[in-house]
């Protein structure tokens, strides 16, 4: 019997026509985003914009309707926007080309600084959340770290040729690459950087996150930044991380804090020195897991500060 290809569910279409309106989450999007997108105004106008019909409001509801309300195109966003509201626009006859011209050249930096507008006020919201209670692992670690992050860089997805001058383009063309760091307590954003080369690797973003990280943080990083010249500037600034144990990494077990069938967790030295790199004193731990062997490292060194449960 063949083997069924697997394919992307996010590249399957799954349906033509967008899901139905919820009153309830409109309102609550408008609430939030409103004041944010009037804090841009001046900004909007300062690059050049006019303030016409498909303005800087207009175009914030367009990208939330299209991702919430799953529209499968720019043409059906047009036909959708000429019957019925969208959140907080009254309903509008647009000439489709003009939208998908508009989607193309407006700028991102802008949809950037609303959503970063926005984040205080998200942050706000969690603080006053009391029914969302933190898995104990986050929670032994917040004893001990001022603030737990995530970092990961993810090459972003190949374009949707959903407007029609992007019809002619090559398939499988990769829309660059971005850069993510997120509070692991709240969920939120703290930084996103982009690069516009695809292909580029997660190195490109340490200096800037070196920048970014304070005394105290613990990371989660991912293992696009194996990197031992980064490993020892974060240990430097009092930065401590968990991160995946590439294959075939040179190890030296130094002791052993535990040891037996499914959890080993061992003080080692990392690597070769070769080339000028440095030879770090980490933890390792491996979990195992039916037949899979999972392994991480870690900068901190002792069990009691961050136990096992807390790095797998």
């Amino acid at each position: 019997m063949s083997k069924k290809t697997k394919r992307n569910p996010d590249h399957i279409k799954r349906h033509n026509t967008p899901t139905i309106n919820n009153e309830v989450i409109a309102q609550h999007l408008q609430a939030l985003l409103t004041p944010a997108i009037s804090a841009q105004q001046k900004h909007y106008k300062q690059l050049g914009l006019r303030d016409r019909i498909i303005n800087l409001s207009l175009m914030v509801a367009a990208v939330l309707t299209l991702l919430w309300r799953q529209v499968p195109s720019v043409q059906e966003l047009t036909r959708l926007l000429a019957r019925e509201n969208l959140l907080w626009c009254r309903a509008t006859k647009i000439a489709q080309q003009s939208l998908a011209e508009r989607f193309l050249v407006f700028p991102a930096e802008l949809f950037e600084r609303v959503f970063k507008d926005l984040l205080p006020q998200l942050q706000h919201n969690w603080q006053q959340r009391t029914q969302r209670p933190l898995p104990d692992s986050i929670k032994f670690a917040r004893r001990n770290f001022e603030q737990v992050w995530v970092a990961d860089g993810t090459t972003l997805e190949a374009l949707f040729r959903k407007l029609k001058s992007l019809e002619d383009l090559k398939t499988g063309q990769l829309a660059g690459k971005i850069c993510t760091v997120i509070n692991l307590v709240t969920r939120l954003p703290i930084e996103i950087w982009f690069h516009t080369n695809p292909s580029a690797s997660d190195t490109n973003f340490e200096a800037v996150l070196l920048n970014l990280l304070t005394a105290k943080t613990l990371i989660l990083l991912d293992r696009g930044f194996y990197h031992f010249l980064f490993f020892e500037k974060l240990i430097n600034q009092n930065v401590h991380f968990i991160t995946r144990l590439k294959a075939k990494a040179s190890i030296k077990v130094l002791k052993f804090f535990t040891y037996d069938y499914s959890i080993k967790d061992q003080l080692i030295q990392l690597g070769t020195g070769r080339g000028g790199a440095p030879i770090l004193t980490l933890r390792l731990i491996e979990i195992k897991v039916g037949k899979s062997v999972h392994s991480y490292i870690t900068s901190v060194l002792d069990p009691n500060v961050l136990p096992q449960r807390c790095c797998c």
